[in-house]
């Protein structure tokens, strides 16, 4: 009897949950990103300019004849139902009384690139209000199930839709790329259901969960009767969707008004041809690194990889000269504590590869600090002899000369970078003997003259010491001083040889 009891009770209790409009798992996905998006630069920078609502009357009781008159009166082609649904969404954003600011002056941002887009497909305008609800307007919100950026794009979709993304790069994340495939999705969605509220469904939930919901519904295609079928976080997607337009165009008339964020509408790009750190840039120019960031959210780590191909920069306008004519200068400002390795690595190379063609891989080796050479294969050299007498890598020598077979041919010329510091050095390789090259492996190719200034103590380095050794014999000097003084990187410091002299500073 006891059994039973717990069974109707567990029945009962289950029907009772799965019976309710439980929005729960998108209203915490909103208030998370809500709560994200008081951290962008450009709303905590303007939170000393911004006078809070909080105390004024937003009219919660505004009746619901009131808002059934004003959503009828928006002009739009995507249907504006009005049912209890859509009010408590309502209801909940004019609750917001920081969010609806922010979001009615992020617009005055964004609303107009949206539109641009939008127009171009053809599509109603209104939906350049679904990063409201899809992300807060959070540049960098990430759902649960891994959607990213203002649209909230999953990584397959963004692929199919030709968005570059890989361990450097993310257009999810640039609000211009990501607008345009955003768009496109849209526009194919329609096309395959033609009712705008189940394609704003298939959006947010994929289309496979529409069409689960459509057959478990016993075949209907109306939003509200296929709405107990959908998945939880998805049934509140086109209420709030509704509750998000009737809150844009009728804000005054709740004493809401928008903020004035510090994202700047007068920007400009310039185009990147080398690897850059945004803080290199932030830097030299004198641009707070989070404004430089909110405007080139699409770069994860604040690497910009110009040396695969070229990358736009978005900058505020008036800085736009002064980084064409300051270029070189922050191109080589830091380099060596911005990029210690000379390597860019994990970068997803396969957007580079069109079907049925080979195009050589992108090169991760960087250039910066090393003058090009020119190498004369000769008879019997094979990469691994050149990489050696050069004191390279096999990888990096083939990635300078876009080679990936171990074929070479007598006469052709290879590209070797050399520091610029050892170029004399390594110019005599390429007119010496096949034996006299020999020679020169695991023999330092270092200046073993003693350099003269008065400024630093020198110390020639002797059989098995390393940097870590040396340090202790001076106190005071530690092993990042001597990497420091002497400019190396991580390959220099791998390479020291015997015989090489290197600089410490003096005692004052």
């Amino acid at each position: 009897m006891r059994r039973f009891i717990v069974i109707i009770f567990s029945l009962l209790l289950f029907f009772t949950i799965w019976g309710q409009d439980n929005d729960s798992l998108m209203t915490q996905e909103v208030v998370r990103n809500l709560d994200e998006l008081m951290n962008l630069w450009a709303v905590r920078s303007s939170q000393d300019t911004f006078i809070s609502s909080q105390g004024l009357d937003h009219k919660l009781d505004t009746p619901d004849s009131v808002i059934i008159r004003r959503l009828h009166y928006i002009p739009t082609s995507i249907p504006l139902t009005f049912n209890y649904r859509v009010r408590r969404w309502i209801d909940f954003y004019l609750k917001q009384e920081e969010a609806i600011p922010t979001f009615l002056g992020l617009g005055r941002v964004y609303f107009p690139v949206f539109e641009q887009i939008l127009d171009k497909y053809n599509l109603p305008l209104e939906l350049k209000y679904l990063p409201v609800i899809e992300s807060a307007f959070n540049l960098r919100a990430r759902s649960h199930a891994g959607a990213l950026g203002l649209w909230q794009i999953m990584y397959g979709t963004g692929k199919l839709y030709g968005l570059e993304i890989n361990s450097l790069v993310d257009e999810r994340l640039d609000p211009y790329k990501a607008t345009d495939a955003a768009a496109r999705i849209l526009k194919d969605l329609y096309d395959k259901y033609h009712d705008w509220y189940l394609a704003l469904a298939a959006y947010n939930a994929g289309p496979g969960n529409v069409n689960k919901a459509i057959r478990r519904s016993g075949g209907k295609t109306d939003f509200w009767q296929i709405y107990p079928y959908l998945p939880r976080e998805t049934r509140g997607y086109v209420p709030g969707f509704i509750a998000i337009v009737y809150l844009m165009n009728y804000a005054t008339e709740h004493n809401y008004y928008p903020r004035n964020v510090n994202l700047d509408l007068n920007t400009d790009t310039v185009m990147v041809n080398d690897t850059l750190h945004l803080k290199q840039v932030a830097q030299v120019l004198n641009i707070p690194i989070d404004q430089l960031e909110d405007l080139n959210p699409e770069y994860k780590l604040d690497i910009i990889p110009g040396q695969i191909k070229p990358y736009p920069l978005r900058l505020p306008a008036d800085k736009v000269l002064s980084f064409i004519s300051l270029q070189d200068s922050i191109y080589h400002y830091k380099d060596s504590v911005f990029f210690p390795d000379n390597v860019i690595v994990n970068v997803n190379t396969r957007a580079y590869y069109a079907r049925g063609a080979y195009h050589p891989m992108p090169c991760h080796y960087s250039r910066r600090g090393r003058v090009k050479l020119y190498y004369t294969v000769k008879p019997g050299d094979t990469f691994g002899f050149i990489a050696d007498w050069y004191d390279v890598t096999i990888r990096a020598l083939k990635c300078w000369n876009n080679r990936w077979s171990n074929r070479l041919h007598v006469g052709e010329k290879l590209v070797v970078y050399v520091p610029a510091s050892k170029v004399n050095l390594y110019k005599r390789i390429n007119n010496l003997s096949f034996d006299q090259k020999q020679k020169l492996t695991g023999t330092p190719i270092v200046n073993t003259t003693k350099p003269d200034d008065p400024q630093y103590v020198y110390y020639q380095i002797r059989r098995g010491e390393s940097l870590y050794t040396i340090a202790r014999k001076f106190p005071g000097i530690s092993y990042y001083d001597l990497v420091s003084i002497n400019g190396f990187n991580s390959y220099d410091v791998r390479h020291l040889k015997p015989g090489q002299w290197i600089k410490i500073k003096k005692k004052d």
